[in-house]
């Protein structure tokens, strides 16, 4: 393969990270410390913790706790592969950077648009869910009202300064933070019988309702489903360090911190959830597990208040993953794996690049409208399985990476991946458990197909362009 020689990629990732081909200009250094603290918070707490986990509790049942510790080892084992790599190169394009590096350009360019591509499609969905909820308030709107309105509010936001973006997903991500920290508080004084009205349940939720395995391994098995898709979105943490003022400070200090969070607040809330009330209870189904467990503890107004957390989860994610898409797609045509005149920066912000994802996202939110059981289906399919495949040439990456940094610049290691390299080949071991485990079910089939598929369209452009490239350069050199 055709690699970028090591003594010469640090100094070609700093200007990709930064520089935009031929702009003149470079990307700010206005996102804060604490703006990466919550970035990486906000990864953490989601829509998919509020919403999804419904469907993972009524599948797996009690073992849904051990479902999301599983997958929260595994997430916990990407973040600090990447956190490793991100801290020796920050660039904004993270994990595609590392991949060009270290695998092949093909391979940056393969992951940097799958993953483009995913959060895209990706504002477009929480778009809709964000409008869904205020449909809830406002009856007589329409959702394509919503819609317009919040890609305006946040594609402006993200045409602004970057520490404008930084600001909005601190407060979200605050916010979201104080939610589920009194969830937690109130949960833990039900289940130790002190908060009044209520009585410590012990363990009869966990073992009188059909079992800790109500529905046997093939339930824990589509709950470890439902709690890996939950986790996306951690990854724009190591994308936003870039954009730091101290990236390697940065980057280290918030992928160390994300670690204890995914236990507490994932498999924390989901261990509270099935121990305050049985997991088959039709309000969990109904209202979902949050609203459940706050309207049997007698909280006023619990619909109300979960409704505002979930909007407010579901607009960070808005303003998330249009930067995180942004940055991705800039990156890669500043490594001129896209079309040069989009990697204009302008006032430190690539608004070229952020106009073309905000474009995909408008795009998509219409195909919603017109064709949602057809063309946006495609859509959601084509990138249902892209978070594992990004997993997968992150911890590809990571293992020849590693050897390079601890042979030419071992000081570089300022987060470095435990135990390697063994928890990294598990880490790619439970990677193929999960596509496993995706083939056993016909749903998740049809999105392992579609992203596949996708996948290698992808790579098969990369390669294409990778030989060229190579013989252009062999023809320079003559």
């Amino acid at each position: 393969m055709n690699r970028t020689p090591s003594s010469a990629a640090p100094a070609r990732e700093h200007a990709d990270a930064v520089q935009g081909p031929g702009s003149g200009s470079t990307l700010s250094n206005g996102l804060k410390q604490r703006h990466l603290s919550m970035i990486a918070l906000g990864g953490v707490i989601g829509a998919g913790l509020f919403v999804g986990s419904r469907e993972g509790i009524a599948a797996a049942g009690p073992s849904i706790v051990l479902a999301y510790a599983v997958s929260g080892a595994l997430v916990m084992l990407i973040m600090r592969m990447l956190g490793e790599m991100a801290a020796a190169n920050p660039a904004s394009g993270s994990f595609s950077v590392h991949a060009e590096r270290s695998i092949g350009s093909w391979a940056g360019f393969t992951v940097g648009w799958m993953f483009t591509a995913l959060l895209c499609v990706a504002v477009a969905a929480e778009a809709l869910g964000a409008a869904d909820v205020m449909l809830q308030w406002f009856p007589g709107t329409e959702p394509w009202m919503w819609v317009l309105l919040f890609m305006v509010i946040f594609t402006g936001t993200n045409l602004t300064a970057v520490s404008n973006f930084g600001e909005f997903e601190f407060w979200f991500a605050a916010l979201k933070v104080a939610a589920i920290g009194i969830f937690l508080v109130l949960g833990l004084l039900a289940i130790f019988g002190v908060l009044p009205g209520t009585h410590a349940p012990g363990t009869s939720h966990l073992t009188g309702d059909g079992g800790f395995l109500p529905k046997g391994v093939d339930g824990l098995m589509v709950g470890l489903l439902a709690s890996v898709f939950a986790y996306g979105g951690l990854e724009t943490v190591t994308i936003a360090a870039a954009e730091s003022k101290d990236p390697v400070r940065g980057v280290a200090g918030a992928v160390r911190t994300a670690m204890w969070r995914i236990a507490l607040f994932y498999v924390g809330s989901m261990a509270i959830i099935v121990t305050v009330i049985p997991w088959s209870a039709p309000a969990i189904a109904k209202s979902g597990p949050y609203v459940a467990v706050l309207d049997y503890l007698k909280i006023p107004a619990a619909g109300q208040i979960m409704n505002v957390v979930i909007l407010i989860a579901l607009l960070s994610a808005v303003n998330a993953n249009l930067y995180g898409s942004s940055r991705m797609a800039y990156s890669l045509i500043s490594r001129g794996q896209g079309p040069a005149f989009l990697g204009k920066v302008s006032g430190g912000v690539p608004r070229r690049a952020v106009l073309l994802c905000a474009a995909f996202g408008f795009l998509a939110v219409v195909l919603s409208f017109l064709w949602p059981d057809t063309l946006f289906q495609w859509l959601l399919n084509m990138v249902g399985a892209a978070v594992l495949v990004v997993w997968g040439f992150i911890a590809t990456a990571q293992l020849r990476m590693r050897r390079t940094l601890e042979r030419e610049a071992p000081e570089k290691l300022v987060v470095k991946m435990w135990a390697f390299p063994v928890l990294t080949w598990v880490a790619l071991a439970g990677i193929v458990a999960v596509l496993l485990l995706m083939l056993r079910d016909e749903n998740q089939r049809i999105q392992l197909l579609f992203t596949g598929g996708f996948g290698v369209v992808l790579a098969v452009i990369g390669l294409v362009r990778q030989k060229s490239l190579g013989k252009d350069a062999d023809l320079a050199k003559k």
